[in-house]
């Protein structure tokens, strides 16, 4: 290795390492919760009383960070970046996208619960207005066909076969030993707390459970590839990163394929359900109304009227409200991230197997990542300035299998199937409508990742 290399390497993570230590305060998540007593309060309210939540509610939550000093932290490293790396360098331009969305960021919570909010997060994370590259329709018409699928009577019968029998104690029991026979070489965190809303969150290298919470199987293996597999793998293999340490922690530019792609992992493991599936689509649906004006009432009572309980109703509304404006026109846009980054990944899978690339389908998993970031980062990788990952899950180590997958899913793709799908349907037409599922407690689990 040249010295020349060498002093780019060693810049590279002098600027990376920087880069990690002023984000560390900027908390999205954090900064922008509701405490519990919000969902107890407006649920015994019968969905009347407007949550209490304003400018000075988010007054009163402090930030960990001084913005003055952050703001000019984050623009004097720009500059370094542009000076020693060279305003071309293309791993230089994937730090320079990072920290102009930090300083976004710094924006974004400065504006918490004021009209400008909505509009930043949108910069940030995109609104369910957009459209996916190539395609007509808009993310919201995407989730509004999902959200159907997943409430068809089937799927409603389906959600009851998972009861919620696991206490969490029980919960983290179970949870730690499938990731810590996961994670090898690394020692996984799953604890209790009383201090989340939801009934797990995740942020670095922890998960943390709602010790009030029950919970299902169907919870845990969710838990286990979306949470683990995904968030936590890629956290890991970014901080195993020797140059490139910036990819231990996502701005929110990586939201969408780090979503999209523990979405991908629930459906390619058989991990996820109907209703779990439909919680994630009508989360499109809520930021779109949010979008348009409708308050945190009408939003809720759309949901109560698509037959989501009540509990569910306020959970898909309150992610979208939060850090917002409860009265409409102004709301955090993350939730289509999910949607959005599912059929992204999707999408780029299927396209490195049509290009004769299947080698690029791994670095999905090579740190928090923008999908358009690994072309360049592969080169990097073949450079020796980026590690191929350490921790991939079984189909991802191997991707023969999601070869012969993908690639039948692209061979169906081009073909007209509503024929073949009426003559199934014409065979079903006499049988009885009977419900043959035990009646079990609905599956209603809710989790936010804190991974910001």
């Amino acid at each position: 290795m040249s010295s020349v290399e060498q002093a780019y390497k060693e810049n590279l993570k002098i600027f990376s390492d920087e880069l990690i230590r002023l984000q560390a305060p900027l908390q999205v998540l954090d900064a922008i919760k509701w405490p519990r007593e919000q969902e107890l309060r407006f649920l015994a309210s019968g969905g009347q009383r407007m949550p209490d939540i304003d400018t000075d509610y988010y007054h009163c939550r402090k930030l960990n960070f001084e913005p003055d000093t952050t703001r000019e932290a984050l623009k004097s490293l720009k500059k370094r970046i542009r000076k020693q790396l060279g305003s071309k360098d293309p791993l230089g331009r994937i730090l320079i996208k990072n920290i102009e969305q930090y300083q976004l960021v710094v924006e974004l919570l400065l504006a918490r619960g004021k009209e400008s909010f909505g509009y930043i997060s949108q910069q940030l994370y995109g609104s369910a207005r957009n459209k996916l590259h190539g395609d007509r329709h808009t993310l919201r018409q995407l989730g509004d066909r999902l959200s159907y699928l997943f409430s068809l009577p089937a799927a409603r019968r389906i959600n009851k076969r998972h009861p919620k029998t696991l206490t969490a104690k029980q919960a983290v029991d179970e949870l730690s030993h499938r990731l810590n026979r996961y994670f090898l070489n690394d020692d996984i965190l799953v604890r209790l707390s009383d201090g989340i809303v939801s009934d797990a969150a995740v942020g670095g290298d922890t998960i943390k459970l709602n010790s009030h919470a029950m919970f299902s199987q169907a919870d845990l293996n969710v838990y286990e590839v979306h949470e683990g597999w995904v968030h936590l793998g890629t956290t890991l293999n970014g901080r195993l990163q020797p140059w490139a340490t910036w990819l231990s922690s996502g701005s929110p530019r990586v939201a969408a394929t780090q979503e999209g792609l523990a979405v991908l992992l629930e459906m390619l493991t058989l991990s996820s359900t109907p209703g779990r599936a439909r919680r994630i689509s009508d989360r499109v649906a809520a930021v779109d109304m949010a979008e348009n004006g409708a308050d945190f009432i009408e939003v809720y009572r759309h949901f109560r009227e698509q037959n989501l309980s009540d509990k569910d109703s306020y959970r898909v509304t309150q992610r979208v409200f939060r850090g917002g404006v409860v009265t409409g026109g102004s709301c955090f846009t993350k939730d289509i991230s999910y949607v959005r980054g599912y059929v992204e990944n999707i999408n780029f899978i299927r396209a490195a197997i049509t290009a004769g690339m299947p080698e690029l389908i791994p670095m999905l998993f090579v740190g928090k990542l923008a999908i358009e970031d690994i072309p360049v980062l592969y080169q990097a990788h073949k450079q020796g300035i980026v590690s191929y990952p350490e921790y991939l899950p079984p189909m991802f180590e191997d991707y023969s299998g999601l070869y012969a997958w993908f690639g039948f899913a692209t061979g169906l793709a081009g073909i007209d199937l509503k024929g073949v799908q009426r003559h199934f349907q014409r065979l079903f037409k006499d049988l009885p409508t009977i419900d043959p599922i035990p009646e079990f407690v609905d599956d209603d689990t809710e989790f936010d990742d804190n991974s910001d």
